[in-house]
């Protein structure tokens, strides 16, 4: 008896120790700055569809602590911040491509002064 009671705690606490504890709250905080950030980095015009996918994972992963179902919010808090982070990286790279064209643009304007001026092409 007193081998199955023993091995009942073992097993208890073992299971015990594996169990994923809940989110802390900061983790959240982290992923809706990070959301922020994506929209301060202009998300909303430039990647629209990874700041939706962050906002809804960042939701799913809330839901998932009132059910607790903390492995599903751990993962989806971080995919949260990942898609945020995509979407800042896509949302600096739309605005250097945006730059690149504005300046490839004056080069164009600055090229064709010079021919009218001097008559040729600079080498």
């Amino acid at each position: 008896m007193r081998i199955v009671f023993t091995g009942s705690l073992l097993l208890l606490s073992l299971l015990a120790s594996c169990a994923t504890p809940k989110p802390p709250p900061d983790a959240f905080a982290v992923a809706e700055k990070s959301i922020d950030a994506a929209v301060r980095a202009g998300a909303e015009q430039h990647a629209p569809v990874e700041l939706r996918f962050a906002r809804e994972k960042l939701l799913e992963a809330q839901k998932g602590v009132e059910y607790k179902q903390y492995d599903k919010s751990f993962y989806l808090i971080e995919q949260s911040e990942i898609n945020a982070e995509l979407a800042i990286e896509k949302s600096r790279g739309a605005q250097v491509r945006a730059e690149v064209t504005a300046l490839t643009r004056e080069n164009e304007v600055l090229r064709q002064d010079f021919e009218a001026t001097f008559g040729e092409s600079p080498q």
